[in-house]
């Protein structure tokens, strides 16, 4: 990324809601760059950012071992502003006094605003109420010397301080998420009226400077892509594409769970937008084989994964000149493969798309997209040119259908579910809906039932859809359908697939569910 972009920097103390503070800030229209808080005197030095977010945290500021913060940070005339843990730990650094609290604030509250404040320009009124999101089970109580109280909740706790003179503020609430009615505007506030930011984050921006570093990175040597035909490698490869030609080699390795001819979509969107080569291994079979007999969910991500990192090293082996492996990595996968330290957080899980291929290839890595999020590939997508129905394709995974057919595996219940899947999807188009829902498909589960059809007696099995709608994944909600729309979904699925009987719909949230079955 280019160095002048990095204006706002957030410190991470172990929040859950750290990654869409930086999703705010980019929508406002600005870069930012999210550091765990036991490096941010060196990243200040190097990096000179012009505003400073601290973000909330599980820890008290009190405790001896929690997190903390270098003094020297406050005095450097760097604009900041301090969220939940954020504004405690800066309390208790400058002198205030924080401790446990009797009247803890967990889910939507309302603050009165005590005095006018840039912070708080246009968010209303003072003595004005405003709905915010609190969570926390400590309070400040003594505010630092220079600091004033901005606002305060319905039970009298303090919910936003300010040094105006420093440009140093607190929020006990949390502005990042859409509970907070006019969250987005104080964070916009605090960048724009206090730190005098502009607005300079674009994607057409981050592309130009993406292909110039690849090309100086590149040179004339070859680059080896994993292509899915998902979003995430589309738009990679659609990028080094435009980087370096020919010089980009995509190997598409197809694991036999694809949807109903998606293999036969990749290859002819490929063809047309892409400017490189694709090697497309039909390695159906193969997997198949491996997968035999195999019935636990994570044994089969195994299976699967082991079997691609061995396909695909053969292939790669064959490729002369070959210096560089791209993956789709994105920053939500940089966060959570991330361990915070001290912060209360733990590293997620681990992202590797190709299962640590670099290594064994010994390869250099490259991960273009490792800065942004889902929605900002997809504007990438848009500004590369890519078609909508590239860019706005719903999340698949790895394996593929074979953990959307719980228990064994059979080509028969593969066929089934690809023809059932192949109508949902269809409808969905079909009826203006597949852009509204973040991801839809089928389960075909194993289970049979009795039924009815025609004048016979029917022993068929049960397929489950699901709709859910999301923004990043992480939790998700039901999308409702019409009543007409099941109707005739379930008709056809019944009518046109051999082998299904009956029609489930799963109105399960995430949480308690998560949004794949396996």
């Amino acid at each position: 990324m280019n160095n002048n972009l990095k204006k706002v920097l957030v410190v991470d103390y172990g929040s859950q809601t750290t990654q869409l503070i930086i999703r705010r800030v980019r929508e406002i229209g600005m870069y930012c760059e999210m550091i765990t808080y036991n490096i941010l005197p060196s990243y200040i030095k190097k990096n000179k950012p012009q505003a400073i977010i601290l973000s909330g945290g599980p820890a008290s500021s009190f405790e001896k071992k929690s997190p903390k913060i270098d003094s020297n940070i406050f005095n450097l005339g760097i604009p900041i502003l301090g969220i939940c843990y954020g504004m405690q730990i800066t309390c208790q650094i400058l002198g205030g006094k924080v401790k446990n609290t009797k009247k803890r604030e967990f889910g939507k509250a309302e603050i009165k605003l005590l005095k006018s404040s840039l912070l708080f320009e246009n968010v209303g009124k003072t003595k004005l109420s405003s709905q915010v999101w609190m969570s926390h089970g400590d309070e400040v109580t003594d505010l630092p010397e220079g600091f004033i109280k901005l606002a305060t909740t319905e039970k009298n706790n303090i919910a936003s301080i300010g040094n105006l003179k420093k440009k140093i503020y607190g929020l006990q609430f949390h502005p990042e998420v859409i509970h907070t009615i006019k969250g987005k505007l104080i964070i916009e506030n605090f960048l724009m009226r206090i730190c005098k930011l502009k607005k300079n984050w674009k994607m057409e921006n981050f592309l130009e400077s993406q292909i110039l570093k690849i090309k100086n990175m590149v040179k004339e040597e070859k680059v080896i892509c994993g292509l899915s035909g998902g979003v995430d490698s589309s738009v990679v490869a659609a990028l080094l594409s435009k980087a370096i030609g020919k010089k980009l080699i995509c190997i598409f390795v197809n694991h036999g769970f694809l949807r109903k001819d998606e293999e036969k979509e990749v290859i002819i969107n490929f063809k047309k937008y892409m400017n490189s080569k694709l090697i497309y291994i039909n390695a159906k079979s193969s997997f198949f084989k491996k997968l035999r007999n195999v019935t636990d969910p994570e044994k089969k991500r195994k299976v699967i994964g082991r079997e691609f990192v061995r396909i695909f090293e053969i292939e790669a082996k064959k490729i002369k000149n070959a210096k560089f492996l791209a993956q789709g990595t994105l920053y939500p996968d940089v966060i959570e493969s991330k361990k915070i330290d001290g912060a209360g957080s733990k590293a997620i899980k681990s992202h590797h798309n190709v299962g640590g291929l670099p290594k064994r290839l010994n390869l250099k890595l490259i991960e273009p997209l490792r800065e942004l999020f889902k929605d900002e590939v997809r504007e990438l997508g848009k500004e590369l040119g890519l078609p909508r129905n590239i860019i706005q394709r719903h999340p698949f995974p790895g394996p593929g259908l074979s953990i959307r057919i719980p228990g064994k595996i059979t080509n028969k219940k593969i066929n089934i579910l690809k023809e059932a899947d192949k109508i949902y999807i269809d409808e969905l188009l079909k009826n203006n809906l597949y852009n509204k829902i973040w991801q839809a498909f089928c389960v075909l589960l194993p289970v049979k039932s009795v039924g009815v059809m025609g004048d016979s007696r029917s022993y068929e099995y049960t397929v489950s859809i699901r709709a859910i709608t999301s923004t990043d994944g992480m939790t998700a909600d039901i999308y409702y359908f019409r009543e007409e729309f099941l109707k005739k979904l379930s008709g056809r699925i019944i009518g046109e697939v051999n082998g299904v009987n009956r029609i489930l719909f799963d109105i399960t949230s995430k949480p308690p569910a998560t949004i794949e079955w396996e």
